[in-house]
């Protein structure tokens, strides 16, 4: 069964960190480019990092540039986003997502996780 499960959500105060996982099964992560997103309610999905399938490869979301680190341990067929100096802001579900690059922008798949909350208090 082809499946992404998030983890590593949670409530953490602002300036905190956190790290969140996206486990994958049923196929081999390493052949694909990965991403995360995030939606707060009344809001779109929005893009926040990509990872191309080496690591060698990644986009930001301006606000969280400098802030989130994506990576990925093909190995374990795991996904990671760490975030690092959380504002209330970042308060959201994340949501990891199997898609693609192109003009160096990351699009989309139609592979999806599970989501993971996450609450930054202030």
């Amino acid at each position: 069964q082809v499946q992404l499960v998030e983890s590593g959500g949670g409530l953490v105060q602002a300036g905190g960190s956190q790290r969140l996982s996206c486990t994958v099964s049923g196929w081999t992560v390493g052949r694909y480019v990965m991403g995360w997103f995030r939606q707060v309610p009344g809001n779109e999905r929005e893009f926040v990092a990509g990872i191309d399938w080496a690591g060698d490869t990644t986009s930001y979301l301006a606000s969280v540039k400098g802030r989130f680190t994506i990576s990925r341990d093909n190995g374990k067929n795991t996904i990671y986003l760490q975030m690092n100096s959380l504002k209330p802001e970042d308060t959201a579900v994340y949501i990891c997502n199997r898609g693609g690059f192109s003009g160096g922008h990351y699009y989309s798949g139609d592979l999806w996780g599970q989501e993971t909350q996450v609450t930054v208090s202030s």
